[in-house]
């Protein structure tokens, strides 16, 4: 029986949009265990163009292809990371797809009118955003509930991208984590909720980092949106320093893999 005043878990619908992947996939599969009526939105990754030429506004042409050619890199070693990546989905018991199950609403973007439509329909009790291009200030404004990010990074001074592996080329271990926070108009910038660090294998780098971060998030994440259902979330300001990071250039990358063992 549900306490007074508390929603019933089994009749809430949770929404999770993502642009796919095998780290969103773990985390659905661990929300619709406890959130039965579950719905997936899955949008069209951006292109890597189109986020080359975003980036080079802020940082330059020279920083933003020297990004992408460490992204590209990244994904040419993911072979290498595939033991790695199956040892720990198995220790763990996770399965990289989407329980077939769950039903998949896919759209071209998370902030087109189409999804907007999509979410008055079901009306959900909270949305958990993982892996997703930026939620306008429109969308946001639409939204009926609250909007929850799962973020790889220990915010504020790893907002943005790859903040595991900034952690470590910082020589920051201790906060190699990740972040449950609400999501704002900034990247990163809205209130906290949990935290959880944790700590790579001699043998994760660049392209595992994000699947160990979201492993170990996986109960506050789950945490966080029963927060949200239950209308008792209490989020923070985080303390520190406020950093937008992206990924390494192809040059600081391979510098620091070189010289210091972190890839």
């Amino acid at each position: 029986m549900s306490e007074p005043g508390s929603t019933n878990l089994s009749s809430a619908t949770v929404m999770v949009m993502t642009a796919g992947g095998p780290n969103p996939a773990i985390v659905i599969n661990a929300l619709a265990r406890r959130f039965p009526d579950l719905h997936v939105v899955r949008e069209q990754p951006e292109g890597k163009w189109a986020l080359t030429r975003r980036r080079a506004r802020r940082v330059g042409w020279a920083n933003a292809l020297g990004q992408m050619g460490t992204m590209i890199a990244a994904r040419l070693l993911r072979p290498l990371a595939k033991r790695r990546i199956d040892a720990l989905l198995q220790s763990n018991g996770l399965s990289p797809a989407i329980a077939p199950d769950i039903p998949i609403h896919d759209v071209a973007s998370i902030n087109d009118a189409e999804t907007i439509s999509l979410v008055a329909d079901l009306k959900p009790a909270a949305i958990l955003l993982v892996s997703t291009r930026l939620m306008s200030r429109a969308a946001l404004a639409a939204m009926p509930c609250p909007v929850i990010n799962l973020h790889a990074g220990i915010n504020p001074n790893y907002r943005g991208q790859m903040g595991g592996y900034w952690s470590l080329a910082e020589e920051d271990a201790a906060n190699f984590g990740a972040t449950l926070h609400l999501v704002d108009a900034g990247t990163d910038t809205g209130g906290s909720l949990y935290e959880v660090r944790t700590l790579p294998d001699q043998g994760d780098f660049i392209a595992t980092y994000p699947l160990v971060l979201t492993v170990a998030a996986i109960d506050i994440t789950v945490q966080s949106i029963d927060d949200a259902v239950q209308g008792r979330l209490r989020p923070y300001q985080a303390e520190g320093p406020s950093v937008l990071r992206y990924p390494p250039t192809l040059w600081t990358w391979l510098n620091n893999g070189f010289r210091r063992k972190i890839w």
